[in-house]
C-alpha cells in the first residue's frame, strides 16, 4: 500500500516544514514495525517549493490470518476462503490496514501537534495526496460525494481490468488525487483515517465498541454536517447497527457544544433594552447563568454536573462560589471540552482549584454510572437542540438513572420572540435549535417528566417578564420527593 502527501511552498514558508509538521525528518528514510507488517516513511522529494512524504505498508499476509484467527476476515464479518486469506489485494490498496498506520506513524500530526511549527499545523495549506490504488465499493462518485463536501478538488480515475488480451472494464478500484488550500494537516489526516475503510467497506480486524469513539475524535468538526454522515458512519463501523447507532445519536448531540452559548448578538443584547439608558445592558447568557447559580444556592448543592456544559462558561462562574466543592462538566464534543478547559486554565490552576472541577465527555442519551449521586445537574440551553424523538432518553438518562436531588432545566421562552424586531416571524433564535416551546408546552413537558420520575417541579422566569408574551428564557427547578429518596437510600 502506497500513499504520498506533498506541501508546495516557497521561500517565507519552505515546503519542507512538512516535516516538522509529520515529525519525520526529510533526510532519513525511517521504518515502524506493525501488527500486520512493516511502515516505511521517506521524501521523494524535499526542497523549499515542494516537499513530498511517502507512506509505504508492507503487509505480512500471514500475520493478517493469525490475528485475525476467529475474528471474521471478509467483508460484514465472513471468514475468507482458505486461499483468499493469503492471496488478495491487501498488499496492493489502500485499505484500514493502511489507515491504522497513518494514525500510528502521523498520530502527533493527526492532532495537529507541532512545537517547533504551531502556526503551520494550525493554518490551512497548499496539500496534495495520492493514493495509488484505492478500493471503491460505489466508484468515482462516491469518492467524489465523501471528499468534495470536504473542501477537497478530487481526481478519481478508475483503474481499467484490460490486458493486451483481454478487456474487462474498469475495476472496483480507482487512483485518487486530492488537492486542497483550505484544510490543516491534521484535518486532511483525519479525513484518510475515516474515508479510506469506508471506501473498502471492510475492516481487517473486529469492529468493537471502541470504534465509536475513534470515529467521533477522527470525525470532530467534519463528520456531523457530512451529508452523507449515515453511510460513512455504517461501512465505517463494519454495519454493526447497534454501534451505528450510537454513533448518529452521538453525532447529533456534537452540535450541542456547537452551537453558541448565548443566541444572536442582536438578540442577546435587546434584553437589555428596557434598562435604564445610562445603565449598560445584561446580556440574558450572563442573566441565565445568574438564575441557575442563584437555584444552585438555595437548593444548598454542592456537587454539581453541568450536562452539556459546552464551552465551560457555567463551570467557571460556579468555581468562583466555594460553596461548590465539586463542579463535573460533560459534553459529547471533545472540542468543547478542550475549549473549556483552555477558557477555565486548568494547565495553570492551582492544586486546590483543580481538585473542584472535572471535565468529561459523554453523551446525554445514555446512562452513565460515573453521572450517580450527585447533589444538583444543571441543563442548561440543551433540551431544544435534540430532536424531540430523542428527549426520551435525555429524560431517563438524567431523571431516571443520575437521579440528582435538584435539576435545572432551562430553554428559550418561544412567545417572548416577537419581542425582537432582528428576529425575522417564524424563526427560532439559533439554527441549531430544534424546537422553540411556549410556556404551556415547557410546563406540560416539565410536569409529565416530575410525575413519572417521582420529582416536584416549580418555574420561575429569567430575564424581564412581559405581562403578555413571558420572559425571554424559562427556568424549570425539580427537586426530588422526600418520600422516593427515604425509600431508595
Amino acid at each position: 500500500m502506497f500513499l504520498t502527501i506533498s506541501l508546495s511552498g516557497d521561500a517565507a514558508n519552505p515546503a519542507t516544514d512538512l516535516g516538522y509538521l509529520l515529525h519525520k525528518h526529510p533526510g532519513k528514510a525511517q521504518r515502524f514495525s506493525t501488527s500486520y507488517g512493516t511502515a516505511h516513511v521517506f521524501y521523494p522529494e524535499a526542497g523549499d517549493a515542494r516537499c513530498t512524504a511517502a507512506l509505504l505498508l508492507e503487509t505480512d499476509p500471514a500475520a493478517l490470518v493469525r490475528r485475525g484467527k476467529g475474528k471474521g476476515k471478509g467483508r460484514g464479518g465472513a471468514p475468507d476462503a482458505a486461499l483468499a486469506q493469503y492471496v488478495n489485494d491487501r498488499p496492493y490498496a489502500a485499505s484500514s490496514l493502511l489507515a491504522v498506520a497513518l494514525s500510528g506513524v502521523f498520530s502527533s500530526a493527526m492532532r495537529g501537534v507541532c512545537a517547533a511549527r504551531p502556526e503551520r499545523a494550525a493554518a490551512p495549506l497548499p496539500l496534495r495526496i495520492e493514493v495509488p490504488a484505492l478500493p471503491a465499493r460505489g466508484g468515482a462518485p462516491l469518492v467524489r460525494a465523501l471528499f468534495e463536501p470536504l473542501g477537497w478538488r478530487v481526481d478519481a480515475e478508475p483503474v481499467p481490468l484490460d490486458t493486451e488480451f483481454q478487456q474487462w472494464g474498469d475495476s472496483r478500484y480507482v487512483r485518487l488525487v486530492l488537492a486542497s488550500e483550505t484544510l490543516t494537516l491534521a484535518e486532511a489526516l483525519r479525513h484518510l483515517y475515516v474515508l479510506l475503510p469506508v471506501l473498502d467497506d471492510a475492516k481487517h480486524y473486529w469492529v468493537s465498541a471502541d470504534e465509536v469513539d475513534k470515529l467521533l475524535r477522527a470525525g470532530e468538526g467534519w463528520l456531523p454536517g457530512h451529508p452523507e454522515q449515515q453511510l460513512i458512519t455504517s461501512r465505517y463501523l463494519s454495519r454493526r447497527w447497534s454501534l451505528t447507532r450510537q454513533a448518529r445519536e452521538a453525532l447529533e448531540l456534537v452540535r450541542l457544544a456547537e452551537a453558541d452559548d448565548s443566541e444572536v448578538e442582536e438578540i442577546d443584547n435587546a434584553v437589555g433594552e428596557e434598562t435604564e439608558a445610562e445603565e449598560k445592558p445584561t446580556p440574558l447568557a450572563v442573566r441565565r447563568r445568574a438564575a441557575i447559580v442563584g437555584a444552585l444556592r438555595a437548593a444548598g448543592a454542592a456537587r454539581v454536573l453541568d450536562l452539556g456544559c459546552g464551552q465551560g462558561q457555567l463551570v467557571q462562574e460556579l468555581l468562583k462560589d466555594i460553596r461548590f466543592t465539586e463542579i463535573i462538566g460533560v459534553d459529547v464534543s471533545v472540542r468543547a471540552l478542550t475549549i473549556a478547559a483552555r477558557r477555565l486554565k486548568l494547565d495553570r490552576m492551582g492544586e486546590r482549584q483543580a481538585s473542584r472541577v472535572q471535565l468529561m465527555q459523554g453523551s446525554l442519551a445514555y446512562t452513565d454510572k460515573r453521572l450517580k449521586g450527585y447533589d444538583a445537574a444543571v441543563l442548561s440551553e440543551v433540551i431544544e437542540h435534540l430532536d424531540l424523538p430523542r428527549l426520551p432518553a435525555l429524560e431517563y438518562a438524567v431523571f431516571g438513572h443520575a437521579r440528582p436531588r435538584t435539576v435545572v432545566v432551562t430553554t428559550p421562552n418561544v412567545e417572548y420572540n416577537v419581542r425582537w424586531e432582528t428576529l425575522p416571524a417564524g424563526h427560532v433564535r439559533h439554527g441549531d435549535h430544534r424546537f422553540e416551546w411556549t410556556r404551556a408546552e415547557f410546563r406540560a413537558w416539565a410536569t409529565d417528566v416530575a410525575e413519572r420520575h417521582w420529582y416536584d417541579v416549580e418555574f420561575a422566569p429569567v430575564g424581564p417578564d412581559d405581562p403578555e408574551v413571558g420572559p425571554p428564557t424559562q427556568l424549570a427547578l425539580f427537586t426530588i420527593r422526600a418520600e422516593k429518596e427515604a425509600k431508595a437510600a
